[in-house]
């Protein structure tokens, strides 16, 4: 098959097992459990076909695969408190090896979630137990939505709003690690429990102000992570600070929006998880992203968004300057993740043009090109795992071409997703050690959402 069977195979793959679930999907009830106790359950069924050829990452094969996610949450509340919990099935079939797929992918048979809320006044909640959480603006924290497994954590979360937006929130939580994380578990969709440690523990605030002036809100937040190696846990001993603040004004139709958001991350960590690397090295490094957009008053409502972002390489000498994004998401600023995922927050200087649409009230899209640079012509480029220790690859790393489409074929119930993706390969993605003589990179997938 030439490479470019592969991304039309993902596509034809994905309309079979469309034509397979749509026909149930538009029989099946909206909820299938809700009772005045105040008992509630939903879910999604998820099944994506994604192609890759033209492969960037050194030593991974251009290859197919059909991700399949089923979650399941339910939660009853009575009064003030609800107890709820979520299982997360993540698996991955017909992947061709060697391939990237990981624990991104995979995480089988998973209660992600098992807590218990509390609404502790009228303006106050406390969140205790296993849980997801998205923070700000979602670069640092997040749940996954387009990835096939998510982040999740245990610990306590304290929430304090009103009804203007104003907010702040307080949290400690442990990160939990997703297992089995051996690659012949994961390929056989394995079942392991995850497990949290207390030797990796993330905690911090945030505080956010709404409409500060023209419409903007600020936020401001400090983040803690403190971790060290555990019995098959192998860490880089990462103890972060990270600061940030971001202003922001929303998306409204015939009006400007923009977002600018600074982070700042001190601390200590080790350059790699190898249990000789005993050296302790200073942390100085930095992301920033700035956007301006404007949806215009015309059919689609279509918005041009103009936006910048830049994060820090680590350099020679005795300091780490690689920005870490700790947990958070990237794809809905640098396309998709899954076989592809190229781009990231770490070593990264790149400007991007998106037009944004909604072409009816069930459908939405967008076309995005992304010209990358590295900020340290030494260090490993973003995440694709390609490095040029002398620099003589240059900056250019290429340029990405993104479009997807979105709609719900039943609102809220059955909804079909298409996508592409081309990486046209600059000098260093061609010329850097070990990068793969396989022409430039392209990705496409095909996914059908089915919701309850």
């Amino acid at each position: 098959m030439p490479n470019i069977g592969l991304v039309q195979a993902a596509r034809t793959t994905g309309l079979r097992v469309l034509r397979l679930l749509v026909p149930l999907a538009l029989i099946a009830p909206a909820t299938l459990h809700a009772q005045e106790d105040g008992f509630q359950i939903e879910g999604s069924v998820r099944v994506r076909f994604e192609g890759i050829d033209g492969q960037f990452r050194p030593g991974i094969r251009d290859t197919g695969a059909l991700f399949v996610r089923t979650l399941t949450h339910a939660e009853y509340r009575k009064g003030p408190v609800r107890i709820g919990g979520e299982l997360q099935d993540a698996r991955t079939y017909f992947d061709r090896q060697p391939s990237s797929t990981g624990t991104t992918e995979v995480d089988t048979l998973e209660p992600v979630q098992a807590y218990v809320t509390a609404e502790l006044t009228r303006t106050a909640m406390l969140q205790v137990g296993r849980m997801t959480m998205d923070l700000g603006s979602r670069r640092l924290v997040s749940r996954q939505v387009f990835r096939n497994s998510t982040n999740a954590f245990t610990g306590a979360r304290f929430d304090w709003y009103t009804k203007a937006g104003d907010g702040a929130t307080l949290f400690w939580v442990m990160p939990q690690d997703r297992l089995p994380n051996d690659r012949d578990s994961i390929l056989d969709n394995d079942v392991a429990l995850n497990r949290e440690r207390l030797e990796q523990q993330l905690f911090g605030a945030r505080g956010v102000k709404t409409r500060v002036i023209a419409g903007a809100s600020l936020e401001g937040y400090v983040y803690r992570l403190a971790e060290r190696d555990a019995p098959n846990f192998a860490t880089r001993d990462r103890r972060l600070w990270t600061s940030g603040i971001r202003v922001w004004r929303p998306a409204r139709i015939g009006a400007l929006d923009f977002e600018v958001e600074a982070i700042l991350q001190r601390g200590k960590a080790r350059a790699s998880t190898a249990a000789s690397d005993r050296a302790d090295l200073s942390v100085g490094a930095y992301f920033v992203h700035a956007s301006i957009g404007r949806t215009f008053k015309a059919p689609w409502s279509p918005r041009l968004v103009l936006s910048y972002d830049r994060a820090s390489g680590d350099g020679p000498g005795g300091k780490y300057g690689r920005f870490d994004t700790l947990f958070g998401a990237r794809v809905f600023e640098y396309g998709p993740s899954g076989l592809y995922g190229p781009i990231g927050r770490a070593n990264l200087s790149s400007p991007e043009v998106r037009l944004e649409a909604r072409p009816g009230k069930r459908s939405d899209g967008y076309v995005a090109v992304r010209p990358l640079w590295l900020e340290n012509a030494t260090d490993t480029f973003a995440s694709t795992g390609l490095r040029d220790p002398r620099g003589a690859a240059g900056r250019y790393a290429g340029t990405q071409l993104d479009t997807r489409l979105r709609r719900w074929l039943k609102p809220n119930r059955v909804r079909l997703g298409v996508g592409l993706s081309l990486l046209a390969k600059g000098r260093f993605l061609r010329n850097a050690p070990r990068a793969p003589q396989s022409g430039n990179t392209r990705y496409g997938f095909t996914e059908v959402t089915f919701s309850f």
